[in-house]
């Protein structure tokens, strides 16, 4: 499965409330519903930008899934892990 680096701008400060476990529960499921899986994201410390790390087929599922959710979108980079540990 592709992993993708997802870039989301915030006008208002992103508040890191969203119902706790819940809340992520939720995100999650919307985004299984598109086969789209949220491994984890990065905050900038004013709040206003996030990276974000999913696996999903496309990046139109990606945008799909945060549409139904109402997450900003600014850019999909198609990406591939380097580990700086296993390098040989």
């Amino acid at each position: 499965m592709p992993r993708y680096l997802v870039e989301r701008s915030f006008p208002e400060r992103l508040g890191l409330d969203h119902g706790g476990h819940a809340g992520c529960a939720a995100l999650i499921d919307v985004d299984a519903q598109r086969g789209v899986t949220w491994l984890h994201s990065y905050v900038t410390p004013d709040r206003h930008h996030a990276y974000c790390i999913y696996d999903g087929p496309s990046p139109e599922a990606i945008r799909v899934s945060a549409r139904a959710q109402g997450l900003p979108v600014d850019r999909i980079t198609e990406v591939q892990m380097l580990d700086p540990y296993f390098l040989q």
